[in-house]
Parts: C-alpha cells; structure tokens; sequence
C-alpha cells in the first residue's frame, strides 16, 4: 500500500488522509442531516404529551384562579378557602401518613421477602404468590379489602380471626341482652349492672327473674330450680321467667321455665363486694353468711354484648387498614425490584464478612442494604410517586362516615370537581397543589437517573 506526498509522489505503507472536513460529515446520521425527519418521529408523542399532559396542566393552573362558575376571576381566594376548608387539611394529613407509612412498609417488606427466598426452596412460587396481587386492579383490590374488614365476623376474615383469638383467651359474656322486668325490684347503674333493692337474709332465698335472653342462649338451659333455705347462706335462683303463650305468673318460677346458669352474683356492703358466687346449672346460687344485710348485683358483663372486633373502617383505623391494603398490593413489586438487585451483589464481599466473624444480621445491614442502596431509592421514590396520587383504594374501602376521616388530596380533588357541591375552581387548586407535591420527588428521580447514566 502506498501514500502520495507532498509533491505527489506515493509514499508505501501508508493510507490515504481524509480531508477533517470530510471525516465529520461521513459520521453525521441520517437525522442529523435531516432533522425534520426526527421531527416527524417525534410529533406524534408531543402531540399526545402536549394534549394529555401539558394542556391539563395549564388549564388547571388557569382555571384555579376563577370562582366555581368559572366565569368570575378571584385570584387565590381558591387557594386560600383550600388551606382553611378541614377536609383539605384532614386529606394533607393523611397524605402524610401515607407517605410515611405506605413506602416505608411496602419497601421493608420487599426486602426482607427478597432477602428470605434466596435461602427458601420454592424461592419462585413463594415469590409468585407475593407478587400475584399486582395483578389486581385497584377496585378489584379495594372490593376485595372491603369484605376482608366487614366489622361482623361471620363475614370479615380480619375479625373472623381477631375474635377468635380474643375469645381463646376471655370468657364470653352468658345472656348478652338480658335485663329483669321493670317492676322486679333491681335497679340499673350506669354502668349496666342490676343491684337489688332488698337486703340478703340468711336462711331466705331471693330469687331474681330475668327477661329478654336470646332464644339461641337460652334453647339449652336446664329448668330452673327452687333454691332451698340454708341457716349460714344466702341462697337463690336466677331464671329466665318466660312462658311462652303467656300462661306463666310473673315473679314466680313456673313449670318449663328455664334457668340462667353462669350468671356473676355479687354481694356488695357499704360499696365494696364482700362476697361473689356464679349460678350453677339450675340456676341457683350460694353465697357465705358475710352476705347478710349486702345487697345482691348482677355486673354488667353478664349481659354485655359478645366481642365482635375491631372497627377496622372506623374513624381511627380506616387510614392504616386501607394502607395495609396498599402494601399487600405493592409489596411484591418492592420485593422483584429488590430481589433483580440482589441478584447483582457480589458473593464475594458477603462471604468475606462472614469470614472476618460477621453474624447474618450484620452482613445484611452492614453489606446487603448498603449495596441495595441504589435500588432501595428506586422503590422508595416510585412508591412515593405512586402513594401522592393514592385515590382508588380510599374512594372504594372507605364506608360512607369513615370517608372524611379516611380523605386523601386525590379523593378531595374528585369530590370539589365532581361531587355534591361541584367547584372547580376549588378542584383545579387541590390539583395544583398536588402538582406541587409531587414534583420535588420526580425532579429527585430524575436527578438519580441522570447520575446512573453518566456511570
């Protein structure tokens, strides 16, 4: 191969130069010499950009500055009625809950799942199982939490459980319900218990007649028995003084009529319980001779109503029940994200600090997390992102009285716009705000992207 010089002679052994000039122009693409045709490409998604994102904005921005009519220019009084209206103050207070709580929770969890099945055998379908209600809908998801926390137990799994944990441990109230006849001579306290008007005497049994016991209470009770006289005690019976067909003398224990076993008897003097027995099975009781002169009362937990749970859509847990929700969806989001990254950390380093005497706690926060640090701040954000514009799950859990104490900024800008009494104006401010709001954490997201990238 030969080069010519200068003077036109070829030198061997040496290519031909290429003029600069003519070296950038070969490298030039396509698009770069036509960029109209990159213009093309691209109308299309700024078409759709600027009609589905850009436009909302600024009319959003401009619409928040007139009354509801939309007619009438006034300027941030939108502003200033959403910073003093309590149902937008109680919404940005639980936005903040839900910013702390919901990405926080979801993200440990996804954690510690993804941490866990490297040591499990069925890693996969335990990972499956976790992420398979992203798969969900919300409103399938929210339908769903609805019934999962049903305050009755027969219906809600959550109180289905909870009650049956709490009745493993506490007794059962016998005759929720029950109460004597007004003119028996027991007296209610405020409390709900029935103390005797009379006196206990030794050696004459006084018997206390009770109505209104529920019929699936009472359907197994034994007859009720007359108590007999003692010389040292104070005796009695407890009954269920009931006839049906109305053919039985009130006060009295009639033929049928049945007995109220397990009933709590105190025998109160001066104010304090000097004495305590419970109803046997026929319905009579015993008390010791210190009773004498007390005066006898039936707590009011015999007739309390049976434990039946949590309110767990009522005004003070309708928040973190509908959170608990949010996590159950996006904690097998978290847990993919963290686990592809796991994935990627080196053994090596893991193995060393086992070497150097390290225990498993200290290798997982002092080695995993830190070099899980990059894709932790990517489920954090995103969540974030995501919780700023929870709506959904809040609209469709949340009952009727509980829906203002549940109230996020989404589900307030829903109800300005579109609900009872309709303000736009008012709606295009919340929106604004949650704008706003979620801003800072996308310019953080994207700040983390541009770092990446430049490694």
């Amino acid at each position: 191969m030969s080069t010519a010089t200068a003077d036109g002679a070829a030198t061997p052994g040496r290519a031909p130069s290429v003029p600069p000039a003519e070296a950038g122009k070969r490298k030039k693409s396509v698009l770069g010499t036509r960029p109209w045709l990159a213009a093309v490409f691209l109308l299309p998604a700024l078409a759709l950009l600027g009609a589905l994102v850009v436009y909302p904005i600024g009319y959003s921005v401009y619409r928040s500055f007139f009354d509801a009519s939309g007619n009438g220019f006034v300027g941030l009084d939108n502003y200033q009625e959403m910073f003093s209206d309590d149902a937008t103050k109680t919404a940005i207070k639980n936005n903040v809950i839900w910013l702390i709580l919901a990405p926080t929770v979801s993200t440990a969890l996804g954690l510690i799942f993804a941490v866990l099945t490297e040591r499990v055998r069925w890693a996969t379908a335990f990972k499956l199982i976790v992420f398979m209600p992203m798969a969900i809908s919300m409103l399938a998801a929210g339908i769903i939490f609805r019934l999962v926390y049903e305050q009755d137990p027969d219906k809600g799994v959550a109180n289905a459980m909870w009650v049956s944990v709490h009745d493993s441990f506490t007794e059962s109230p016998p005759f929720p319900g029950a109460h004597p006849r007004p003119d028996a001579g027991l007296t209610e306290s405020s409390g709900g218990a029935y103390t005797t008007g009379a006196t206990a005497k030794l050696g004459s049994p006084a018997s206390i007649p009770l109505v209104a016991a529920k019929r699936d209470d009472i359907s197994g009770a034994q007859p009720a028995k007359a108590a007999e006289p003692e010389a040292r005690k104070v005796t009695g019976t407890v009954w269920f003084d009931f006839t049906r067909g109305g053919r039985g003398e009130q006060g009295v224990i009639d033929k049928g009529e049945k007995a109220m076993a397990d009933l709590r008897i105190e025998a109160v003097k001066d104010g304090k319980v000097v004495a305590k027995t419970t109803t046997a099975a026929d319905g009579t009781y015993s008390l010791p001779a210190k009773a004498e002169g007390a005066r006898l009362r039936l707590p009011a937990w015999n007739f309390s109503e049976p434990y039946n749970g949590v309110d767990w859509l009522g005004p003070s847990f309708v928040t973190p029940a509908i959170i608990g929700s949010y996590v159950w969806i996006w904690a097998g989001f978290a847990m993919v994200l963290i686990a592809a990254g796991l994935a990627g950390v080196p053994r090596e380093l893991m193995e060393a600090a086992r070497m150097d005497g390290a225990s498993e706690w200290q290798v997982f926060r002092r080695v995993t997390v830190p070099l899980l640090a990059p894709v932790l701040s990517v489920v954090v954000v995103t969540l974030m992102i995501n919780v700023m514009k929870i709506f959904d799950l809040v609209y469709i859990i949340a009952p009727g009285p509980s829906q203002d104490d549940a109230n996020v900024l989404a589900l307030q800008l829903f109800q300005s716009s579109f609900g009872t009494d309709v303000n736009q104006g008012l709606g295009s401010a919340i929106a604004v705000l949650l704008l706003l709001l979620v801003l800072p954490v996308m310019i953080i997201n994207i700040r983390r992207i541009r770092r990446e990238s430049r490694r």
